[in-house]
């Protein structure tokens, strides 16, 4: 068991195999603990999809330490807040309470990373959940959308499929795929605990080592990778359906998080579109009424708004533009406005000063999202699922490394027409 601290980040790897980050942070007495587990809608298979979302859910249903919904009146009674989160590369849990309380988190986590009940009747009242979930879901015009715009762009990658899974996975799973997944992937050589906040490192350290050193290692099997092929010409979807509401997506291919061009990637995304925030938590926001697409497609009146996305994955993923078609106006207007704009960029270096404005907007962003004790619990642990927390450190002189040819050269690279999908939403009431 060996510890390696920077910037005040300790990092040990217990012999189990768990990873484990402390960093103290005493200006409020407060502690917030995570516990990450490198499992997602990435590593499902068809028939199977959404069964990380739907463990998750199961882990709220207690062990026999801890049943049921007494965890949330404990965590509740004594001021502090508990949820949990799954995405395409992973699945978190996590507290954030007053740092004389934290003793109740730690135990719980260490409890049911493997010793959750399953209950049969608990699987069957989540199903009913779960499916409710999906049905909400897909009377969103834009949910829908972005569904069909990512299956389209991955025919072979697990990024296919959204982490809700698809309905007729959903209607069949059992309480044995359920437990089995859990088993498979809930091990300590498969998660990263963090604690960030008001403690002494040396005894968090000692108390999570007797807490999860107990557990053994799992022999993990990782999925296939199954790389997505190069698109070689562009891809559209049209979907129709109830609403008064068109709606535009194009999503291009886009590199990981430990890419080089992903950096210049954020600066472009935030002089197309303005600066958007990686925290699943918001974390402050920035207007982005300076940016060009609001311009050309907002200000203009094609547009009722227009937003991007991108995000750090462990695989390349996607670059997405989204708009929201004014009355009166159609996706494919709205398509060669956007287009314009795409092709301004690869055309036209920007300028210094429209740079320095972006990264700045972006900067502030990313500052605005880890400044709680819980903000950066989650993005030292979100970085430690794709690379090591220190891209979390080193994100914001990276990013002011960009230069203006950078800007440009990847909007050649990625923002060409045979590198993406592009879908529209047209309401019945248009047609």
């Amino acid at each position: 068991m060996k510890a390696k601290s920077t910037n005040g980040v300790q990092r040990t790897r217990l012999p189990n195999g768990l990873t484990v980050l402390l960093k103290e942070v005493h200006t409020a007495p407060l502690i917030s603990w995570w516990v990450w587990y490198r499992v997602g809608s990435r590593h499902e298979r068809p028939g199977h999809t959404g069964i990380s979302h739907w463990v998750e859910h199961m882990m709220f249903k207690g062990t026999k330490k801890f049943p049921g919904e007494y965890s949330d009146r404990i965590v509740m009674r004594d001021g502090g807040l508990r949820n949990a989160m799954t995405w395409i590369d992973w699945t978190t849990y996590y507290e954030t309470m007053p740092s004389d309380k934290i003793e109740f988190a730690l135990q719980l986590e260490a409890d049911r990373m493997g010793r959750a009940l399953f209950p049969p009747k608990e699987v069957a009242s989540e199903r009913t959940v779960i499916i409710s979930e999906r049905q909400g879901h897909e009377n969103s015009p834009g949910f829908r959308l972005a569904e069909e715009v990512q299956a389209a762009a991955f025919r072979v990658h697990s990024y296919h499929h959204e982490v809700i899974g698809d309905m007729a996975d959903l209607e069949t799973m059992t309480r044995d795929d359920l437990y089995g997944h859990y088993r498979h992937y809930y091990a300590p050589n498969n998660a990263i605990a963090v604690a960030v906040g008001d403690f002494d490192a040396k005894h968090m350290l000692a108390r999570i080592k007797q807490l999860f050193g107990g557990y053994k290692a799992a022999p993990l099997v990782q999925p296939t990778a199954r790389p997505e092929p190069e698109q070689k010409g562009e891809r559209r979807i049209t979907l129709t359906g109830e609403g008064e509401t068109a709606y535009l997506e194009i999503a291009y291919h886009a590199p990981n998080a430990t890419h080089p061009d992903f950096y210049p990637l954020v600066a472009l995304d935030s002089i197309l579109a303005g600066a958007i925030s990686f925290n699943f938590f918001g974390g402050g926001g920035t207007s982005n009424k300076s940016s060009r697409l609001y311009r050309a497609l907002v200000e203009s009146g094609l547009a009722a708004g227009v937003s991007g996305g991108l995000s750090p994955t462990v695989d390349p993923f996607l670059y997405t533009l989204f708009c929201t078609v004014r009355q009166g106006q159609t996706p494919a207007i709205v398509e060669q406005a956007l287009d314009a704009e795409i092709e301004r960029a690869q055309n036209e270096r920007v300028t210094a000063e429209e740079l320095a404005k972006a990264v700045k907007q972006a900067k502030a962003l990313f500052a605005y999202g880890a400044e709680t004790v819980t903000n950066q619990g989650f993005w030292l642990g979100y970085t430690e699922i794709f690379d090591t927390y220190r891209w979390f450190e080193t994100y914001l002189e990276k990013l002011a490394a960009v230069t203006a040819e950078d800007v440009q050269r990847v909007a050649q690279t990625y923002l060409r027409r045979e590198n993406r999908t592009v879908g529209h939403f047209v309401p019945d009431s248009v047609q």
